[in-house]
């Protein structure tokens, strides 16, 4: 990443610094749903900033919809079929891509209908979660949060990449999920998020993050 000035700022702050930086973003595609990706392995916890800028967004009268891509995970058959710590299936092949384009995005692209499936697989009973289409107005923003997001070429109106160093990482990371930390470290390698985001939150202390945007 190299030397970066960060920024020091309070969670509550960066929320609302972001909600009102959304507020006048226009979509590339010329749709009039804003994309925007909360990326960040979990122990970064990129689900809690998006829900803290959506509250913002709230407050502020404009919609949104927090899209979380667990909810898109392929049945343990499909993630497990090498094994149960295989970095290359994790990497490339536990989240259901085609369906996050087919349900989330292909609905928000011009002329879409705007019905988003806010989930489609429960990891925890390796079921399909039936969960009903949300309707999010024109106006209205996707805050989609989730690990590895930016090598996936989703058409994203804005980036946010919450950064750990790899100490903070190592630190954060449940012991049974500590197998995934090679795929992050090729995530750094071949996308770079840190320096190919829009916004940088760097959240090594979850109680004193810092940013660039």
């Amino acid at each position: 990443m190299g030397r970066v000035r960060l920024e020091a700022i309070t969670w509550d702050r960066l929320g609302d610094l972001l909600a009102d930086r959304l507020l006048d973003l226009k979509p590339a595609d010329g749709g009039p749903w804003p994309r925007i990706a909360f990326d960040g392995a979990p122990a970064a916890r990129p689900q809690d900033l998006a829900e803290r800028v959506a509250e913002a967004l709230r407050v502020r009268g404009r919609p949104s919809l927090v899209v979380g891509t667990q909810g898109f995970l392929r049945p343990a058959s499909l993630r497990f079929e090498y094994g149960h710590q295989d970095v290359e299936a994790y990497y490339d092949g536990w989240f259901d891509t085609g369906a996050l384009w087919r349900e989330v995005f292909g609905p928000l692209e011009p002329g879409g209908d705007g019905r988003v499936l806010p989930d489609l697989w429960d990891p925890d009973t390796d079921r399909a979660t039936r969960s009903p289409y949300v309707q999010l107005p024109p106006g209205g923003f996707l805050l989609l949060h989730g690990p590895l997001l930016l090598r996936h070429w989703f058409p994203f109106d804005l980036t946010v990449h919450l950064l750990l160093s790899p100490g903070a990482l190592r630190r954060r990371t449940p012991e049974p999920e500590q197998w995934t930390l090679e795929a992050f470290e090729r995530y750094e390698r071949e996308t770079d998020p840190a320096g190919t985001a829009d916004v940088l939150v760097r959240a090594d202390d979850p109680r004193h993050p810092a940013w660039r945007g």
